[in-house]
């Protein structure tokens, strides 16, 4: 596909300008010039394997290859290396579905379970919380997935690891009102994004968070001579709490101990995941896909030999 030249203006990129690779030699779809405005419409993360009408019988034919598509690559005038290209996240719109999977071999506890899942949720418009069961009630924060500009290396590389050029960050912060700076590592700086999210817990534990497809604004400006930018930086904007929110009425979290940080992180995700079965009446996969969409991983203790992480989950959630 061309390059589309353009004034400043809001342009548009559509679901079908993707790929799946990051490359220097990726073509670009768009040329613009910074400060425009950009307007993606990007399919889920399964690349339109899950639907609506789904069920966890198309887990077993789910094809990771052609997962977590980017869509772009978008050039901007005058980005080179060595500047960042500063992304302001100005509108994101869900789609009225979305989908948590448990995915064999895939997530943190992968070796615990190794059955496919799939939870379907209805997004209705202007609302502020999805149903995950009756009860169980998580609040909507729409981000994107993948904001990522092309690497500086030769060769073609995935689109599901983050790297220091971005890509599949899975930043929960990243929501509107925040902004993203990426350090440009081509000139361009090739930017993409995809993988929408209507709510994903620090962690995202089980692999999935609610995707669903997402139309996203986003503003493109290049900050020169930016060195210090050498892997994403963000700033998210002052919280605003609206009318709707539910009272906050604390966290419940589970903590696991271990000399191994990402086996004290499983053991927090396992704990907390034992609590939910124990107390709030979940089964097990059931209790994996809340703590991916609506909990929290930290680290509270890193200097003290083990390793001490927690994993909580806002008790306002079940009503």
């Amino acid at each position: 596909m061309g390059l589309i030249e353009s004034t400043c203006k809001t342009i548009h990129v559509g679901c079908r300008q993707k790929h799946l690779r990051w490359s220097k030699n990726e073509r670009p779809v768009l040329t613009i010039s910074s400060g425009d405005v950009v307007t993606f419409d990007t399919v889920d993360s399964s690349n339109g394997q899950i639907g609506k009408e789904s069920d966890s019988s198309v887990i077993n034919s789910f094809k990771t290859e052609l997962a977590d598509p980017a869509f772009g690559p978008v050039f901007i005038r005058d980005a080179e290396p060595g500047d960042a290209l500063k992304i302001e996240i100005l509108a994101l719109e869900t789609a009225d579905w979305g989908w948590t999977a448990i995915m064999p071999g895939f997530g943190l506890l992968a070796d615990e379970f190794p059955d496919p899942a799939l939870k379907v949720w209805r997004l209705e418009p202007g609302s502020s919380c999805a149903q995950f069961k009756e009860g169980v009630h998580v609040p909507l924060r729409p981000f994107l997935g993948i904001m990522g500009v092309a690497p500086g290396l030769d060769g073609d590389f995935s689109t599901i690891p983050p790297t220091d050029a971005g890509g599949n960050i899975d930043c929960r912060d990243l929501t509107v009102g925040s902004t993203l700076y990426l350090p440009v590592q081509v000139p361009g700086a090739l930017f993409s994004c995809g993988d929408g999210h209507a709510a994903q817990g620090h962690g995202e534990v089980c692999g999935t968070a609610i995707e669903t497809p997402m139309k996203a604004t986003l503003r493109l400006t290049v900050c020169k001579d930016h060195p210090w930018v050498t892997s994403p930086h963000f700033q998210t904007a002052p919280r605003a709490y609206p009318k709707s929110v539910v009272a906050d009425k604390g966290r419940y979290a589970a903590m696991g101990i271990d000399a191994d940080l990402l086996e004290a992180a499983k053991k927090a995700a396992r704990n907390l995941i034992r609590w939910l079965v124990a107390t709030k009446g979940l089964s097990r996969s059931e209790a994996y896909m809340l703590a991916s969409v609506a909990g929290d991983i930290q680290v509270v203790e890193a200097v003290d030999i083990n390793y001490a992480v927690t994993m909580g989950l806002p008790l306002n959630i079940f009503v």
